[in-house]
């Protein structure tokens, strides 16, 4: 039997029992210390990647902060958050090519100190298109992109978190 590739948006929809918060691994204690991860549902990523209103930016840290919060959890979960932003991202994509125009605002999320990620949609020249479209300037550092002066830019974290309310 073939089975049929799952698209990005029903990998968004599937919660699989999430969020959980469980004890912080003793393998990841060395990284983050002791106390509570929360592993995000995908669908919480996404909501609050779509908080963020055009000409504003956010970091992954920033959401994985809102999520630990949201929780009383000490840390979001790294991994799942950024895998959960990037299936995000490309169900955002997919939906654009469906012809849907309110879609989550992906290239408005970069990783830590304003890099661009390279693994989101149309990847950092995409990305770097829409963003100056908005009226970021993106500017080389070595070999990724990053927004210039992203900080100044940056969503308040209360402003994520009365979204999660």
């Amino acid at each position: 039997m073939i089975r049929k590739k799952k698209s990005w948006v029903e990998k968004l929809n599937n919660s699989k029992g999430l969020p959980r918060v469980a004890e912080i691994t003793k393998k990841m204690r060395k990284k983050w210390g002791k106390g509570t991860i929360v592993i995000p549902a995908p669908l919480e990523v996404d909501a609050l990647m779509r908080q963020v209103p055009r000409g504003k930016l956010v970091t992954i840290n920033q959401i994985r902060v809102a999520l630990a919060k949201k929780h009383n959890a000490t840390i979001g979960c790294p991994i799942t958050t950024g895998i959960f932003a990037s299936i995000a991202a490309h169900a955002a994509d997919e939906q654009r090519e469906e012809g849907i125009k309110d879609i989550t605002p992906y290239w408005r999320v970069l990783r830590a100190d304003g890099v661009i990620n390279p693994k989101y949609p149309g990847g950092v020249e995409g990305q770097r298109t829409l963003l100056e479209e908005e009226g970021h300037t993106v500017i080389p550092r070595g070999k990724k992109l990053v927004v210039a002066d992203y900080v100044k830019s940056l969503v308040k974290l209360h402003d994520l978190m009365v979204s999660l309310a």
